[in-house]
């Protein structure tokens, strides 16, 4: 009976650890690595790089995605409309997207600025307006206290910068557990975070309308590889100590910094990080876009981008195309919703 019964287990751990490897497989053909892999000092960081153009007018940027993220997100969001303007840097967080994860310390946001600030070295980058998105916030903020230098200017888009009430959801609890996290990231991870992928994008973008092609061009499905599951769990359930220890020394920051946030953000309240930064951080400015949720770098991109534009010196009226893009926002909630176009390639 209990020969029978450690039998059964085998099998079913078997089978799904067999699935999830080949669903593995499966979501890196359909997503193949788009950057290049660069060595950091013993591991290798992947990211893709966009040389300085002749027309630039821009100091380089570098872009930092948020969590369950990758390059893609940051690079279908900008690459296109910033063509020829700068040089730009969409860095793959260490362990995620293609990344390799480096050294215990990478599961803090200030590991992995110091990785970007080598990987910058490693490219010829001596210093660049450093753009932070969601939890790529964090690391932004321990970017310009760590290597100022380096650091042109700040921009945080809906960031994740302060302590909060509620603790993290239980699947990166469990994610994150030696033992316990193996068996669920490898046994029922994909096959669950697979049927949730289209609901999973629609609510980052709410109440905003998602782009139809979003998941087919940005990959949200590489976070749900066993290996990347687990460090993006462990960089989640890391972050609450780390912010509540460092938010205080975001006093420390010189840098110029404009935050973009949106009152209507449901992932990573404007109230409690994007006002705080704007309050910690001496001489910061604080863009708050009425009806906007967690994803500024798509629904207002042009803001974004006339941000960088600011840091870089170039006089912009942010409360005036903030003002705009709020009546855009406002006109395309009132128009009715087309069917999704979303695509799958699950």
């Amino acid at each position: 009976m209990i020969d029978s019964l450690f039998a059964t287990v085998a099998v079913f751990l078997v089978l799904g650890a067999g699935f999830s490897a080949y669903k593995t497989r499966a979501i890196e053909r359909a997503y193949p690595n788009i950057g290049e892999l660069t060595d950091v000092g013993g591991y290798r960081l992947n990211a893709l790089h966009v040389p300085r153009p002749a027309t630039s007018d821009l100091p380089p940027l570098v872009f930092i995605h948020g969590a369950s993220g990758n390059l893609r997100d940051q690079f279908e969001a900008f690459a296109a409309p910033l063509k020829g303007r700068a040089e730009m840097l969409f860095v793959d967080r260490p362990g995620h997207g293609y990344s390799e994860r480096g050294t215990a310390e990478n599961a803090l946001p200030s590991g992995q600025a110091d990785a970007i600030a080598r990987l910058m070295d490693k490219r010829g980058i001596k210093s660049a307006i450093i753009i932070g998105h969601s939890f790529g916030g964090a690391i932004a903020a321990a970017f310009a206290m760590r290597h100022p230098e380096k650091t042109e200017g700040l921009l945080f888009l809906a960031p994740a910068t302060h302590p909060w009430p509620g603790g993290v959801d239980w699947y990166y609890t469990l994610a994150a557990m030696p033992f316990l996290g193996w068996l669920f990231t490898h046994m029922f991870v994909i096959p669950i975070g697979l049927r949730r992928v289209e609901n999973g994008t629609l609510s980052v973008f709410h109440p905003n309308e998602r782009p139809a092609d979003y998941i087919a061009k940005t990959a949200p499905e590489l976070v749900l590889r066993p290996q990347t599951f687990r460090n993006n769990a462990a960089d989640v359930v890391n972050l609450f100590g780390y912010v509540s220890a460092h938010a205080s020394r975001y006093r420390e920051i010189k840098a110029p910094t404009i935050i973009i946030t949106g009152d209507s953000d449901d992932i990573v309240l404007e109230k409690l990080h994007s006002r705080g930064l704007a309050r910690d951080i001496p001489g910061s400015e604080l863009i708050t876009i009425r009806n906007l949720g967690h994803k500024p770098d798509y629904v207002t991109t042009d803001v974004a981008i006339a941000a960088m534009e600011q840091l870089a010196g170039q006089p912009r009226d942010l409360q005036r195309l903030a003002a705009q893009a709020e009546i855009r926002i406002a006109r395309l909630k009132s128009e009715p919703t087309p069917p999704s176009q979303a695509v799958t390639t699950s």
